[in-house]
């Protein structure tokens, strides 16, 4: 494998929604209605929703390849808290899972918030989601349960979960 990280911009909304549908779908049918999927990516992985996260709400977006084949995506941002950045997205190829790929993914979005002064990264992850495993293996803790109306009568069951950087 020859991994490389790269800075995403309102240019590359195409190949994140072609890697959402991907990963993204593959992720929650298990655990989310496929109304719910279309849904909710409709909401967040719609051409304005995504420019709107990176022109105007301040999402950094980072493309992972293995060699010339994009394999994933993350989006981070500051919050209102100082010292604190919020992870939004992190998403990996199926095919890649399970091979240390993800642990590294994870360390250049903590690599890079902490240039950016962070001490604190924060994610939202569903309670069903196996990726709270994942998560808890790279030192996240569960601080809260949280539920979050998100319209059309859905509603998000996360945990909110934090690393001390």
């Amino acid at each position: 494998m020859n991994l490389q990280i790269k800075d995403a911009s309102v240019a590359q909304i195409p190949l994140i929604q072609e890697l959402t549908e991907q990963i993204w779908r593959p992720t929650y049918e298990s655990i989310l209605t496929p109304e719910q999927i279309s849904y909710m990516l409709d909401m967040m992985y719609s051409t304005t929703s995504l420019t709107r996260q990176i022109s105007e709400q301040g999402h950094r977006f980072i493309l992972l390849y293995d060699e010339a084949r994009p394999i994933g995506f993350a989006a981070y941002s500051t919050t209102d808290t100082d010292g604190i950045q919020k992870l939004h997205k992190i998403y990996l190829h199926s095919d890649y899972q399970g091979k240390r790929v993800g642990k590294f993914f994870m360390e250049a979005v903590i690599d890079r918030v902490k240039a950016a002064g962070a001490h604190t990264l924060e994610l939202d992850v569903n309670r069903h989601n196996k990726a709270r495993l994942f998560y808890e293996r790279q030192g996240f803790t569960i601080l809260k349960e949280k539920d979050t109306h998100i319209g059309n009568g859905y509603e998000m069951n996360d945990y909110v979960m934090r690393k001390a950087l």
